[in-house]
């Protein structure tokens, strides 16, 4: 396997890319990725990599438009140089919240995204936790998206028992929240909430009883935390005991740092499909957990062609 595979790495988040390489048991691959002067992104791979398997990990995390061109521009390096198969790692996919025409001139950026890596020379995409999994449809090549639900799980199981309830921060995830609320035996609440504008969340009322529980607001994402905190402040006022939220990916862009500071949450639980930010490790709230191993058992199955499907579950 080590001489058929090479993981490459573009800036966005190598330790994971390094974690990942560990599992396998096989070297991180040589190569630079840099910028000239005025901006444009450079690549220089350093090994052969003709008829070779080539994953190349990079989530696109802010600044989002660096990482995306990191990852198309190796796209394009590897296709060139002769790769067998290229598989584009993608943990954390960028633009994936701009899935539809929300307005009647807006774009579907998620959609632009997949033709571009597509173009780029991606003959495969694996990801994690996307934000509307209907975006697999967008790829004319096939897409794995894989759950960080059983590392949360796990973690949860462990440290919270008693009087559990999963909570979903809006209508549209009851789906996530019932699949976490299923195994751990726990109820399920839902926040109604009215969004006025991008970033901003309005809630409204509690679905379901919450009175004197521990609370789980399950999410995929974490931006600035305004749902969040908003949603914890309403769940305190509806009685409950205390509250924690888990996300998959930890954008914590913005006001994020300084409004989970203040609120009622006690602990946020993230995986490293995005590198904490600096502000983010002295908070003492949050609590990061690794995908490294699904990723690599998902390379690894990839790369001999088993079965990915178990994966899913």
């Amino acid at each position: 396997m080590n001489e058929s595979i090479c993981i490459l790495a573009g800036n966005a988040n190598k330790p994971l890319a390094q974690a990942i390489c560990t599992i396998i048991g096989c070297p991180l691959g040589r190569g630079d990725v840099k910028r000239f002067s005025d901006g444009e992104t450079s690549v220089d791979i350093h090994e052969s990599i003709r008829g070779r398997d080539i994953f190349i990990v990079q989530p696109t995390c802010p600044p989002t438009n660096e990482h995306l061109m990191e990852l198309l521009v190796m796209l394009d390096a590897t296709r060139r140089a002769s790769a067998k198969r290229i598989t584009a790692v993608i943990p954390y996919f960028g633009y994936a919240r701009q899935d539809r025409k929300a307005s009647p001139r807006a774009p579907i950026s998620a959609k632009l995204v997949a033709n571009l890596l597509t173009v780029s020379g991606a003959d495969r995409v694996l990801t994690m936790d996307l934000h509307a999994g209907q975006i697999q449809g967008f790829f004319d090549i096939p897409v794995d998206n894989l759950y960080a639900k059983p590392v949360i799980l796990d973690y949860v199981r462990n440290r919270y028992d008693g009087d559990l309830c999963i909570v979903s921060p809006d209508a549209g995830g009851v789906e996530r929240a019932r699949a976490y609320a299923k195994p751990l035996k726990a109820d399920l609440a839902i926040i109604d909430k009215r969004r006025e504008r991008a970033n901003e969340s309005n809630v409204m009322h509690i679905i379901g009883s919450v009175t004197g529980k521990t609370c789980l607001i399950v999410d995929d994402i974490v931006d600035t935390a305004g749902t969040l905190t908003n949603g914890a402040a309403a769940l305190i006022g509806e009685g409950a005991k205390r509250v924690v939220a888990s996300c998959t990916h930890g954008v914590l862009s913005g006001p994020a740092i300084s409004n989970l500071a203040g609120s009622a949450i006690e602990e946020l639980i993230v995986t490293d499909t995005i590198p904490l930010r600096e502000e983010a490790h002295s908070l003492g709230k949050i609590t990061v957990l690794t995908v490294a191993p699904l990723l690599a058992e998902a390379i690894k199955r990839i790369h001999t062609g088993s079965s990915v499907s178990e994966l899913f579950l």
